[in-house]
């Protein structure tokens, strides 16, 4: 196979039998019907550059970055997706979101299947909302002299999150669901505030990542720790905060 020397993306860790990148915002995992015209995905430059077909195990959306992981034999794939499916494995991401967030909770909402296609839309509908539950950790918190239209500051979160479950798009939509959605989501969250950080902090990106991943290593069964920096872009964003960082004794 002809190795591909004009896109690379950086290995976070790699052996005989799994490889781990960082996968950046804006890339899609994998080829999808939804998004047709998208030429550029993760499974496609990752087998160019390392010459090897790849099996993806779990998905990110596309405009979230961070930790993706490839199974790099089949049967490899068909193990670790269980282990996903079975919360076998623990996944930690970063986001920044609007509002002060409590300090600490557990976000216990069932979540709705989401229709990929509108003919898809009726069915989905009739079937019950599944389980879903993710944890959180308030890091950081930061007021902006700006206003967003009804305040004339802004403030924000830096925070962890755990998810227990694996929904589509579930810490986008818990987040929502609490009234602090992830700064940048164009789909889930506030356009007052994801202009406010396009047009004062130059952040043009969903401000959600994955960092870290704790998996049984599918060939040894040894404890695995997976993690990656946030991508540039979102430290960036970060770096910018810290003049406006607040504390909070809640």
């Amino acid at each position: 196979m002809q190795i591909n020397d004009t896109e690379h993306l950086p290995i976070i860790y790699q052996d005989k039998f799994i490889i781990a990148i960082h996968k950046p915002a804006a890339l899609l995992v994998h080829k999808s019907p939804i998004d047709k015209h998208e030429t550029r995905y993760a499974m496609k430059i990752l087998r160019d550059q390392i010459g090897q077909w790849v099996y993806p195990v779990h998905r990110l959306d596309k405009p979230t970055s961070g930790i993706l992981l490839f199974a790099l034999h089949q049967d490899i794939a068909t193990q670790l997706s269980s282990d996903f499916e079975t919360r076998a494995v623990s996944k930690e991401y970063h986001a920044i979101v609007r509002g002060y967030t409590p300090s600490s909770g557990e976000i216990d909402h069932p979540l709705k299947e989401i229709a990929v296609f509108k003919h898809m839309q009726k069915q989905v509908q009739k079937k019950d909302p599944k389980e879903a539950k993710t944890d959180y950790k308030r890091l950081q918190t930061f007021e902006l002299p700006y206003s967003d239209g009804r305040f004339p500051s802004s403030r924000y979160s830096f925070i962890r999150l755990n998810p227990l479950t694996g929904r589509k798009h579930q810490i986008r939509r818990h987040l929502k669901h609490i009234s602090h959605p992830i700064i940048g989501d164009v789909k889930y969250g506030k356009g007052e505030h994801n202009r406010l950080f396009k047009e004062k902090l130059d952040s043009h990106r969903l401000l959600l990542a994955a960092t870290k991943l704790e998996i049984r290593h599918p060939a040894t069964e040894e404890a695995l720790i997976l993690e990656c920096p946030l991508e540039s872009n979102f430290e960036d964003t970060l770096k910018s905060l810290q003049q406006y960082k607040t504390r909070l004794e809640y």
